[in-house]
């Protein structure tokens, strides 16, 4: 029998739809306020939007909760790359699978709306649970499902640009839709003439400008902190079942194997959903002791790329000067990338600083072992010879600061 196949934009896919890159990513806390000013004030991501869930959605869930807010966080113009979310609301409104699941958003891009939509009905079919469905804060339709071991996964696409006055939608044309549209919808340019015609203020939204001292050289402008966040990912999650999680990847949301690497005598993997050389780690559990992490979180690590080599350098020595606590963990956990920094943020997530990423072209292979750059534990050159593809990939758009 010959397998269905579906045409996304005029090319056949086995499926409905086709990722183009991971766009957003989310966690859980104890402490939103703390993590938000680690984020914004030391890694350098912009504040898009702030929700008071007290306000919102108030219950007895938020009886003792530090910080009630919920923070859009962005690196770039799409509303937000980065979500915090307190870790009781979401809880109480969106229960996890496993208690130690403190991911509550892991999201990836399609091309159009109607993707997002025939998903939905297309994996409903294959009996994938659904979560939900609809349009949040950020304007971006979505459909959201679990992985096998509980993590949720988004589809979205459109979602709201925030430009050079830093101005984001005003709450009023916060859509918060559970629900899916008919389609053909109509366009954004058409929601904001009608908003406008209601006497909507449309420059009446949140606006965030980094007030820190600006005093080290990045590139040329001057900027708060020696480095830029320009790109975010991987995403490094531990999976109660490897063999299922990497069926779910793959064969559901149609990634590509890029390598596996044996850490401890377990298997790892690598998938990427574009040319770079991964977008998902998964690691099975097992190996949260042996890497002497979190035992209480599935999350690993998530990936932030600076500018340059330069700037990571410099970063490393920003955040020790800030106390931040880095640590090491084996080169076989990054295939692709070289040099890294991991840093523990106060809410013990482990971000992955680097500035390089292997990128994979047309033929589909990766870079052989024996040919990429040999990294000394500890030693971090003042310079690098560049390799075939160094500063490839996505080019960040728009200035520094």
């Amino acid at each position: 029998m010959t397998k269905k196949q579906f045409p996304v934009g005029g090319v056949l896919y086995d499926r409905p739809f086709k990722i183009r890159r991971l766009n957003h990513f989310g966690i859980s806390v104890d402490n939103t306020g703390e993590s938000a000013a680690f984020y914004r004030d030391v890694l350098g991501f912009s504040v898009a939007d702030v929700v008071d869930v007290q306000k919102t959605d108030p219950g007895p869930w938020l009886d003792g909760v530090p910080d009630t807010r919920l923070f859009f966080l962005r690196h770039n113009s799409d509303h937000h790359t980065f979500v915090i979310m307190p870790r009781p609301w979401i809880e109480h409104r969106e229960p996890s699978a496993r208690a130690d699941i403190t991911v509550n958003q892991i999201t990836w891009q399609v091309g159009t709306l109607r993707e997002v939509v025939e998903a939905r009905i297309w994996l409903a079919e294959l009996g994938q649970k659904i979560e939900r469905y609809g349009r949040d804060p950020g304007s971006n339709w979505h459909t959201y499902f679990p992985d096998p071991t509980g993590h949720i996964n988004e589809l979205e696409y459109g979602i709201e640009q925030v430009g050079w006055d830093g101005l984001s939608k005003p709450e009023a044309l916060w859509p918060w839709l559970n629900e899916h549209p008919e389609l053909p919808y109509k366009a954004e340019s058409t929601e904001l003439a009608e908003a406008r015609a209601k006497g909507i203020d449309l420059t009446s939204g949140h606006q965030w400008l980094d007030e820190l001292p600006k005093t080290y050289d990045v590139g040329g402008v001057l900027l708060a902190r020696p480095f830029r966040p320009v790109r975010i990912g991987p995403v490094s999650i531990f999976v109660e079942n490897l063999d299922e999680a990497e069926r779910f990847y793959t064969e559901r949301l149609g990634m590509e194997k890029s390598e596996e690497a044996e850490i401890a005598g377990h298997r790892v993997l690598f998938l990427r959903v574009n040319t770079e050389h991964h977008s998902v780690t998964l690691l099975p559990l097992e190996l949260r002791g042996v890497l002497g992490v979190r035992e209480d979180s599935t999350m690993l690590a998530f990936g932030v790329q600076v500018g340059s080599y330069e700037q990571l350098r410099a970063a490393k020595e920003f955040l020790e000067e800030k106390g931040v606590k880095l640590v090491d963990l084996p080169q076989e956990i990054h295939p692709g990338i070289d040099y890294v920094v991991h840093a523990v943020a106060p809410d013990g997530l482990l971000i992955q600083l680097y500035y390089y990423m292997e990128q994979v072209g047309w033929d589909g292979r990766v870079r052989p072992k024996e040919e990429r750059r040999k990294v000394q534990a500890g030693v971090w050159p003042e310079s690098l010879t560049p390799l075939s593809d160094t500063y490839h990939g996505e080019t960040f758009w728009g200035p520094l600061g």
